[in-house]
């Protein structure tokens, strides 16, 4: 059998793939078509952090019951953070996840911890891998005072927070901003109309579509080039889905999932 090489593993059958080693964020959207507390998707989420190896931060956003955008961010661990019980409390009908394991612990600060809220109430965001090409734009934004933190995230919150025309689809927006700006990059939205949608656009952390009883889940995949997810944090998901890469999956408002590619 041939020797697999650094960044390779060897599957049962003795051929040989990548592995992937690298450490970053893992995020997640969840919509139902009733109200559910939030506190349903700490079972999961703390699996995520667990297995994903985050917890340098957390962040979750919600529609709330007046119809809004609202979000809850942490620099804690999720399983750490007292005010977790508190926001668990809270119905919706769909919500955004993020869990925090930056590249550079020198961004280990409150305005780069995510979801990131678009200061017209339009959408919340998040991204889990890397941008390749944000420096020029963050010098941009950083000179217009709009940039608070160190990552390059909140560059491309920035650069849709300009993009965005209504009249455009959610994966026209996620795909054009991967398009800008290049590198490993899963980004997930919650609109303001509480649609919510996750783009694959990370090859060493696959994003699956599945349900969890009634609640709809679209998340990374703790950067296992495989269906470990589902072994190790999600065992009872049933309609599982391997979003492909590029795609963009929607999660309608029964919590089924669609892709588009």
């Amino acid at each position: 059998m041939q020797p697999a090489k650094p960044g390779e593993g060897v599957s049962r059958d003795g051929a040989i793939g990548r592995v992937s080693s690298r450490s970053m964020c893992e995020h997640f959207i969840a919509r139902a078509s009733e109200p559910f507390r939030l506190d349903e998707l700490w079972p999961y989420t703390e699996k995520l952090e667990r297995f994903g190896i985050a917890g340098f931060g957390w962040g979750a956003a919600w529609l709330d019951g007046a119809g809004r955008l609202a979000v809850h961010r942490d620099l804690r661990a999720f399983r750490d953070d007292p005010r977790r019980e508190t926001v668990g409390a809270t119905e919706t009908t769909s919500a955004l996840i993020h869990l925090r394991r930056p590249s550079r612990l020198s961004t280990l600060t409150l305005p780069d911890t995510q979801p990131f809220d678009d200061p017209a109430g339009r959408f919340m965001f998040s991204h889990n891998g890397d941008l390749r090409d944000y420096k020029s734009l963050r010098a941009t934004y950083r000179a217009a005072g709009r940039i608070h933190g160190r990552a390059d995230t909140e560059v491309g919150a920035r650069w849709l927070e300009d993009e965005w025309r209504p009249e455009a689809s959610p994966a026209a927006h996620l795909t054009a901003l991967h398009d800008r700006f290049g590198g490993q990059a899963n980004l997930a939205i919650l609109i303001a109309d509480g649609t919510s949608h996750h783009y694959a656009g990370n090859d060493e952390n696959p994003v699956f579509a599945f349900r969890l009883g009634r609640i709809g889940i679209a998340s990374t995949g703790i950067y296992s080039l495989d269906r470990s997810l589902f072994r190790f944090v999600a065992p009872a998901a049933t309609d599982r889905t391997l979003v492909r890469l590029h795609s963009t999956v929607t999660l309608c408002r029964d919590g089924r999932h669609s892709v588009v590619t």
